[in-house]
């Protein structure tokens, strides 16, 4: 992949996260910090934000979304390589869905 290619990739995700977190707020708003793992005082902002300003912000060359998942523990979970390996794919997301919403409420 070569460089225009990589940032012409970013602003395309850029501007689909901000078009669906967008989306998500304006329909939800409580769900939407939720899933996006955001402040509220993001979300108003997004949620406020008109097509040329969401234009102009994904258009940037740094990449807007980040993971938030930063322990090994919740990676396991959510890719099922634990040593323990639990045959129940729905059980291992759901309790890796507990641990992020664990951390976003930490956050809150």
């Amino acid at each position: 992949m070569t460089n225009e290619q990589i940032l012409s990739e970013i602003r395309e995700a850029n501007l689909t996260y901000l078009m669906l977190a967008q989306n998500l707020i304006r329909q939800d708003k409580a769900e939407a910090l939720f899933r996006l793992g955001m402040s509220e005082e993001a979300a108003d902002l997004i949620g406020a934000l008109s097509p040329a300003q969401i234009m102009k912000i994904a258009s940037g060359n740094m990449l807007l979304c980040r993971f938030r998942v930063e322990d090994d523990i919740v990676w396991n979970l959510l890719t099922n390589h634990s040593v323990n390996k639990v045959d129940n794919d729905a059980t291992t997301r759901l309790h890796a869905s507990i641990l992020m919403a664990g951390r976003f409420a930490e956050t809150l």
